[in-house]
């Protein structure tokens, strides 16, 4: 039996300047599947996860969660998007647990410990750490312990592993496994080889 499908797309088309980056683009994810996107620079990879996240309007098409459209899900749909964009999208004037605070307050907050959360993603000692303060490879490792630090199926991320080392990269890859096998999906573009046995992935290259 197939697993009931969450994100549609259909005949999604995204045009810049005149160009057309990307059009009649089809494709539906279900429970536990991945999509990677691929493709060199500026064949649209941005725009497609800035148009999943209603965060840009498509040209053509429609993006459908759950069979309905995004559009008049509205709160219903946003509510289940995890998002880390390219740029970390975190509070330089707060600390960590303040920037994790407000993540929550945004959403339907874990009943995960955030002390907890900082040391899985290595800065417990940061906690009231003002974010201005960090590296980039920490300030990376915060914005992505936002997916955890609330209840999201749907988790939208812009080359997640820019700024990390190989260990922190392991662990992220081992968190993102870990929301597939409990039936989340995830849409992601990365420069870097994922090696992610096991799960159900699929590939989408722009660039063809």
């Amino acid at each position: 039996m197939s697993e009931p499908v969450l994100l549609q797309i259909e005949n999604l088309a995204c045009i810049r300047d005149d160009t057309v980056l990307f059009e009649h683009l089809n494709l539906s994810l279900a429970e536990g599947q991945m999509l990677l996107v691929e493709g060199s620079n500026g064949s649209g990879k941005t725009s497609l996860l800035r148009i999943l996240t209603g965060l840009k309007m498509a040209d053509e098409g429609n993006v459908y969660w759950r069979g309905k459209a995004i559009d008049q899900l509205a709160g219903e749909y946003y509510e289940q998007v995890g998002y880390v964009g390219h740029h970390d999208g975190i509070k330089r004037g707060l600390t960590c647990l303040e920037n994790l605070r407000l993540v929550q307050a945004m959403g339907k907050p874990t009943e995960l410990d955030l002390d907890t959360v900082l040391d899985r993603v290595n800065l417990y000692r940061y906690g009231d750490t003002l974010v201005a303060s960090l590296s980039a490879g920490q300030k990376r490792r915060l914005a992505l312990a936002r997916l955890i630090v609330t209840e999201s199926l749907l988790w939208i991320l812009d080359e997640p592993f820019t700024s990390l080392d190989k260990k922190s990269m392991g662990y992220f890859e081992s968190l993102f496994a870990q929301h597939l096998q409990q039936q989340g999906i995830i849409v992601m573009t990365s420069h870097h080889d994922i090696s992610m046995l096991g799960c159900d992935l699929q590939r989408l290259n722009l660039s063809t």
